[in-house]
């Protein structure tokens, strides 16, 4: 039997991950650009990894809204993640030597001086970032100074987790459940799991999901951010952030130690609200 040759697969996989990118975004149809602000535009004349490009003559341009795969890029004590390569050579597929036009809708640029940007390919006014995301070549990943178009964002997940695409064959990216995150620490992660209880102490909320709030996995909000989510989640229903005890959530973020696993969760999208879990009759 013939030796397979480890760099042919990981081609292979590359050019199908680009393929398949170049599918989805011929029925991903156009940005949802009325709420954004136009800005620069040019020829993408280089593709750093699966969220980053540099356009000819123009800025780098970070794209807003979403994570891909990270590359190394040489950085010392970093490692490529999984699928960073095939993440990349789709991104390149859709937009390689192509005309594009960015659009803003909150901060335009990070510490780095990269542009922070939607990407709506010239011509056909392909959304960049919906089709990456659809394709499963990235996750949705925000912040609260760029909110813009992040419901379609979250939608395309879905459909790309629940139809298997890309990464989310991938267990590194799995969504996790609350129990047994401690090895998952210092990473982006997302997390579904039903709320314990929720309490509000000295103005910061705590969602905590688990008996023991000084070792179980918990979500915060800051006082200043919980006006943002009550009034975020007031058409389920949510009056008050201590409401949410018994509801499954999905929340998204970066985990760190404090009293266990926690995200600090700056704005509603990081929690997205699922089924509650109904209440059970009295004895």
């Amino acid at each position: 039997m013939r030796a397979i040759d480890p760099s042919s697969r990981r081609r292979t996989s590359a050019v199908a991950a680009a393929l398949a990118a170049l599918f989805l975004a011929s029925v991903a149809g156009a940005a949802p650009t009325d709420s954004l602000e136009p800005g620069e535009r040019g020829r993408v004349a280089e593709v750093v990894d699966g969220d980053t490009v540099i356009l000819d003559g123009g800025p780098s341009v970070r794209l807003v809204g979403l994570q891909a795969p990270k590359l190394a890029l040489g950085r010392p004590g970093i490692e490529d993640w999984p699928m960073s390569g095939a993440a990349r050579d789709a991104l390149a597929a859709l937009v390689f030597r192509r005309e594009v036009t960015l659009h803003y809708g909150g901060a335009r640029r990070d510490r780095h001086g990269r542009a922070l940007a939607h990407l709506v390919r010239d011509g056909d006014g392909l959304w960049v970032q919906r089709a990456m995301i659809e394709a499963g070549m990235a996750r949705v990943y925000s912040f609260a100074d760029n909110r813009a178009l992040l419901p379609e964002l979250l939608a395309a997940e879905r459909a790309a987790r629940a139809a298997g695409r890309g990464i989310w064959r991938h267990p590194r990216y799995r969504v996790r459940d609350a129990a047994g995150l401690d090895e998952a620490i210092g990473g982006f992660h997302i997390v579904e799991d039903v709320v314990h209880d929720a309490a509000i102490v000295r103005g910061r909320v705590f969602l905590n999901f688990g008996a023991d709030w000084r070792t179980d996995f918990t979500v915060t909000i800051a006082r200043r951010d919980r006006r943002t989510f009550e009034s975020a989640f007031a058409d389920a229903g949510v009056g008050d952030l201590t409401e949410l005890t018994g509801q499954r959530v999905r929340a998204r973020g970066w985990l760190h130690e404090r009293n266990g696993p926690q995200i600090v969760a700056t704005h509603p999208e990081q929690i997205e609200l699922l089924a509650p879990v109904p209440a059970r009759p009295r004895e």
